[in-house]
């Protein structure tokens, strides 16, 4: 029987010290306006239905990059044929982003946005796969296993274009039920699946850019918000207040969390690796940035309004409020998924911040976010003091970042071309 046959010079596997690369960074920056463009949906429709319809757009647009960042972990994403598709994915991402303000309502005029936006969808996951299984060639349980995926997507891609089509409370219902099959049916296939998980550390690293980037989107939420009202002393209070919320929800994923997960995920093995990294990562942090996305629109809304005068109203208070306690949640779930234990200071605290939420609609904006900015610091304070879960020195995440961008140490950099000429021969 002959030597199975590798995917070929096109396309290079990676190894288990690989980390995120420039390209990968460049990629996001098409969702990093995708979130743009929903919290500013939201912020137009200022109302339930609305936010419903916002974080469905966001859990379209998760899947497909959670899809790409398996494909990166997998093979180099800045070289070769691996690179072609994800331009190409880059593309038809825009586009998306572009039809989100029609996604639900399409404007007179042009193509029909909520179908726009189906299509582009849809060809970003085709590309995806597409790519995968050239790259998967020689890995017959893992090409298998993309084979299985088509089903759980085709049949997601017929229900959204169904309710594209349909448009009103059948397109929401239909884009819910596609998300829950397609969501589903992959994690049902993968748990006991073949994918690879070549590099935990690119994992762990990829999601953390995507939380910094998702926190980014809550700083611009503050200059969005302030377009227009002259410089005062309210406006330069609630924009430190903003900052103060992003570096809070900062400091809550990346000073003890995500070091410790990272840790957790290197320390498996085999299927368990795969199963944690699925659970955890791929489909446990999407709670996480849909929080901020919320807290995001909250912020927004703070900032808009601290001149007007009045109280903050229940929208945007339970956006801020809301936003904040399902970051925690995401937190509390993403640790029980880890560690099979729950944070009894982050229970409470996104206890506090349900119960004071409907109340903070008749606070003044100013007055509100100060609350949220005041639970959030007494939450770090109490973790602070207690005793951490794993004291072994890891690598900071402003290092990690230092290094995607090629600025590491002499030393990095001659190991990265080592270990490139050695699999390269």
């Amino acid at each position: 029987m002959g030597k199975p046959q590798g995917p070929g010079p096109a396309v290079r596997p990676v190894g288990q010290d690989h980390r995120a690369t420039p390209f990968e960074l460049l990629f996001d920056l098409v969702y990093v306006f995708a979130a743009t463009q929903i919290t500013a949906y939201l912020a137009h429709e200022h109302s339930p239905y609305g936010v419903l319809q916002g974080l469905l757009i966001l859990a379209l647009l998760w899947g497909t990059w959670s899809g790409y960042t398996w494909l990166g972990n997998h093979s180099r994403a800045d070289e070769g044929l691996i690179r072609a598709g994800m331009a190409g994915a880059m593309a038809a991402m825009f586009v998306v982003a572009l039809a989100i303000p029609e996604a639900w309502r399409d404007a007179p005029g042009g193509l029909p946005g909520p179908v726009v936006l189906v299509c582009a969808y849809f060809l970003v996951r085709w590309v995806h796969l597409a790519v995968y299984a050239v790259a998967a060639t020689g890995d017959a349980g893992l090409r298998q296993q993309i084979v299985i995926t088509w089903f759980p997507l085709l049949a997601g891609a017929a229900l959204l274009l169904f309710g594209a089509l349909l448009g009103g409370w059948a397109q929401a219902l239909l884009f819910a039920v596609a998300l829950l099959v397609d969501w589903a049916g992959i994690y049902l296939t993968a748990k006991r699946g073949a994918w690879r998980l070549h590099s935990p550390t690119h994992l762990t690293e990829r999601h953390g850019l995507f939380i910094i980037l998702a926190l980014g989107e809550s700083t611009v939420a503050i200059g969005v918000g302030a377009a227009g009202q002259p410089i005062g002393v309210p406006l330069v209070s609630v924009a430190v207040l903003g900052i103060g919320t992003a570096v809070c929800l900062w400091w809550l994923y990346f000073d003890a969390v995500a070091p410790a997960a990272r840790r957790r995920l290197v320390e498996a093995h085999g299927a368990a690796r795969v199963s944690l990294a699925v659970d955890a990562y791929t489909y446990g942090h999407f709670p996480l940035v849909a929080g901020i996305v919320l807290t995001a629109l909250g912020v927004e809304g703070v900032v808009a309004h601290v001149g007007v005068g009045g109280p903050l109203g229940a929208f945007y208070a339970l956006s801020l409020f809301g936003g904040a306690a399902l970051y925690l949640a995401g937190h509390l779930l993403f640790e029980r998924l880890v560690h099979r234990t729950t944070s009894l200071p982050r229970l409470v605290a996104a206890g506090v911040l349900v119960a004071v939420g409907p109340a903070a609609a008749a606070l003044a904006p100013l007055v509100g976010l100060a609350g949220l900015v005041a639970v959030l610091i007494v939450l770090i304070v109490v973790e602070t003091r207690q005793p951490r879960r794993n004291s072994h020195p890891t690598t900071p995440p402003v290092e990690a970042t230092a290094r995607t961008f090629g600025t590491g140490t002499v030393e990095d950099l001659a190991g990265n071309r080592e270990d490139r000429d050695r699999k390269a021969d």
